[in-house]
């Protein structure tokens, strides 16, 4: 179960890289848009850490996508 919960948090790490790369911002300027340090930002985005239903809504809300959409397909990232 723990490899799934990591394999899970790794691919949310990558969608949030992925769409702040397309938006062309900064780690923190996410960070600052979400409310949220940088240090908050890098951590999931290299997957060391599982962000919060709370915080994986206020970095969503940042990209101006409900969480339910930002969320859509992310088991079909690849890692």
């Amino acid at each position: 179960m723990r490899n799934k919960k990591t394999k899970l948090t790794r691919k949310f790490g990558m969608k949030v890289r992925l769409e702040r790369a397309k938006r062309r911002l900064s780690q923190e300027a996410l960070a600052e848009m979400a409310d949220l340090s940088k240090k908050t930002i890098c951590a999931i985005e290299a997957g060391t850490t599982t962000p919060s239903l709370e915080t994986a809504n206020d970095i969503a809300n940042a990209f101006q996508i409900p969480l339910h959409e930002f969320l859509n397909n992310i088991e079909k990232i690849e890692i």
